[in-house]
């Protein structure tokens, strides 16, 4: 089986697994959150727990009352009538407190959902470059049902089900102490081999399996959101087949978890019977010696009932609490790791101004790179100043924007804009003022008017209409069935690359930052198109920082200054007509890009 869709998350959830007892830590945060709720709850369960234990009781008076009693007598329909309102109040105090587990559950359900959509919002670019999003979903979808799982088994089943079961192995000692003997022996067994079984022979085949499972959600996300990519080359069998890698390693890796949770439930089945064996039968021998009463009899059979049932659902609720574990432990992992990039401690909000931006000695590297890209690297961009990067594939252009939006820390250096070091502000209020119009803008599958105004989620109609006016954009809103209500598609499929294009550009004119990003906005738009959007980028761009990362040379020749980077340096700066006299590197460029060598 190839790791073709097996990212650096999966490739070590295995090696790095939470023990039970940091996962279990996790959800029992959660618990404690509501602290009335979840105190209702166990103390309802207790109280239930408390009458199923008298179940035994009540059957054994039952019977010794029957079997003593001359036929008629009252006391018998008493004692009948106690034994069905134990069961009674059992059944109603059980449902009560399940009122209580309903409310605590949904609500940090869905607060481990957010909470870990967060988590995963505030990691950094390279971790979601190393991330398959569709995996990223489906351990989080995974994790909210995991903590229902854990929750039910521990607090439903596993809690009161050790309860009950030692309540009647002591309740049996004391009536029957070779019953009780052999009752407790059984419990403690069957309680310690499932554990321990479940932990270290079945926990490493089911975290196999789930890391499988991410895999399909990753391997099904990568294809479905590629799609144009593979009916254009006719691919479709042969991504099928690459989903088939995957789904066969998880088909094997599945088989190996049930057969061996199937193993567990054959040993516990073969518990049972031991306990019956001995439950009843020395019960029935303490009758024929005359030291138990049919009523003990009784209390036995009613017991082993009772336990026989606990047991079961113990050995089940064991499964699925190891389960609801592992599918939780990726999320509680994730709460374990720091963001890549993160706040300064009480950092404040980044303070627009004029959009001046300087580099001071910044060392970056790649965390794959052996050699940093930048190395001592210094730059001054004034504010209002309209510069252009230039300069082959790979040498520091894209990098240059990433480090001024701090989507990478450095290793050394400071990078000052408006007189505040980017590293000492929250990257969200810095971000804010940075408007940036990607080659290849991908938007929400939301409507066209929520995909402008996320730049400014209270923007007026008014304003989102003008913003696409200046994009030049508004034309072809118009013609759509729906307007600006019509929904997009995923990454904006339903719209060709010119009409996303003028999308993304009404965006920024609405966020109407001081520092703007064009890397190279205007690329997918026809001729005509172009012109026009050129003139509004133009309006855009005045009394703004601006930063063009160009590709066609013919686009940045209004430049203020244009940089020529090759490996992380800045070879030539100039304006173009200086550039192309000096004969430089530039010169070829340009002479490249003209179709003259």
């Amino acid at each position: 089986m190839t790791d073709a869709f097996e990212d650096e998350d999966e490739i070590g959830a295995r090696k790095r697994a939470l023990s039970n007892r940091q996962v279990l830590g996790f959800v029992a945060r959660f618990w404690k959150r509501r602290p009335v709720l979840f105190g209702f709850g166990v103390g309802l369960t207790l109280v239930a727990i408390a009458f199923d234990l008298a179940l035994p009781y009540a059957s054994g008076h039952l019977v010794d009352t029957v079997t003593s009693k001359p036929r008629g007598d009252a006391g018998a329909w008493s004692a009948l009538a106690m034994f069905i309102g134990v069961y009674f109040a059992f059944a109603v105090v059980r449902n009560i407190a399940h009122r209580f587990w309903i409310p605590l559950a949904a609500r940090n359900m869905e607060e481990m959902t957010n909470e870990g959509f967060a988590k995963v919002q505030a990691f950094s670019s390279d971790w979601h470059a190393d991330s398959f999003a569709g995996a990223t979903v489906r351990k989080l979808t995974r994790a909210m049902w995991g903590y229902d799982s854990v929750t039910d088994a521990v607090t439903i089943w596993l809690g009161p089900g050790i309860i009950v079961l030692l309540g009647l192995s002591i309740a049996m000692l004391l009536r029957q102490p070779l019953a009780g003997s052999v009752s407790l022996a059984v419990v403690i067994a069957y309680l310690s081999v499932n554990l321990w079984i479940t932990e270290r022979y079945v926990r490493p085949s089911n975290l196999r399996s789930n890391a499988l499972d991410s895999q399909i959600g990753g391997a099904l996300a990568d294809a479905v959101t590629s799609n144009p990519t593979v009916k254009s080359f006719g691919a479709e069998q042969r991504e099928a087949a690459r989903l088939a890698e995957v789904t066969a390693a998880w088909r094997d890796a599945v088989m190996v978890t049930w057969t061996r949770f199937t193993d567990v439930w054959l040993g516990q089945n073969l518990l049972l019977v031991v306990l019956q064996a001995g439950l009843t039968g020395s019960m029935v021998w303490g009758w024929a010696q005359g030291t138990a009463t049919p009523g003990d009899v009784a209390f036995a059979i009613t017991a082993f009932m009772l336990m026989s049932g606990y047991l079961r659902n113990l050995g089940e609720n064991i499964r699925m609490l190891q389960k609801g574990i592992d599918d939780t432990e990726d999320v509680a992992a994730w709460t374990r790791l720091e963001p890549q990039i993160a706040d300064a401690p009480g950092a404040p909000d980044f303070q627009p101004g004029a959009g001046a931006i300087e580099f001071r000695d910044v060392t970056f590297r790649y965390k794959a790179a052996g050699a940093p890209l930048y190395d001592r690297f210094s730059l001054k961009i004034a504010p209002g100043e309209r510069v252009a990067l230039v300069g082959p594939t790979g040498s520091g252009k894209s990098t240059f924007v990433k480090l001024v939006q701090r989507l990478h820390d450095l290793q050394d250096g400071e990078i000052i804009i408006d007189g505040q070091d980017v590293s000492k502000v929250t990257q969200t209020s810095l971000r804010r003022a940075i408007a940036v119009v990607p080659q290849d803008p991908a938007l929400f599958h939301r409507s066209l008017f929520e995909n402008i105004a996320y730049a400014k989620p209270d923007a007026t109609r008014e304003e989102v209409e003008a913003a696409a006016t200046r994009a030049r954009a508004h034309d072809f809103i118009l013609r759509l069935p729906k307007g600006y209500d019509t929904l997009v598609g995923e990454r904006g499929v339903k719209l060709s690359g010119g009409e996303r294009q003028r999308v993304a550009i009404a965006r920024a004119f609405l966020a109407d930052a001081p520092i703007l990003v064009l890397d190279e906005a205007t690329s997918s738009l026809d001729v005509e198109t172009e012109g026009l959007v050129q003139a509004a980028a133009e309006a855009l761009m005045e009394g703004r920082t601006t930063i063009v990362i160009a590709h066609r040379l013919s686009t940045v020749r209004g430049a203020d200054r244009i940089l020529v980077f090759q490996k992380g340096r800045v070879v030539e700066e100039g304006r173009h007509a200086e550039l192309t006299a000096r004969g430089g590197v530039y010169a070829r460029l340009n002479a490249i890009s003209a179709g003259v060598v």
